[in-house]
């Protein structure tokens, strides 16, 4: 089975981190695991710019890991549940700068020895 990762850089809409935040960790990502072929998922906050030393333009992503032979079917699926109202979204999100990119490994993973 192929691995694969798919990042999601996201926003609240101002003034609304917490209730973004929580409906994100409590009710998004175990709605988006339910979809078959996502098997993982873990969220950050940026916590600085080590290239340009400014603000990101995203403050929040989500790394869900994907295990499949399609990824293309993996993401159909998951837009089938957002556009068939199974996958409750929140009007915290800031849909007007979210962005998606699903990569697929081109190493091996390397560790500190």
């Amino acid at each position: 089975m192929s691995k694969y990762i798919m990042a999601v850089y996201s926003n609240a809409v101002a003034g609304r981190d917490h209730e973004y935040n929580q409906w994100y960790n409590e009710i998004h990502m175990g709605e988006v695991l339910q979809v078959p072929g996502f098997v993982a998922a873990q969220r950050f906050a940026v916590a600085g710019d080590p290239v340009r030393g400014e603000a990101s333009v995203h403050k929040y992503l989500a790394i869900y890991e994907l295990e499949t032979e399609d990824p293309d079917a993996c993401l159909t699926a998951l837009n089938e549940a957002v556009a068939g109202g199974g996958m409750n979204v929140s009007d915290a999100i800031s849909l007007d700068d979210v962005a998606a990119q699903v990569y697929g490994p081109i190493t091996e993973r390397l560790m500190e020895k």
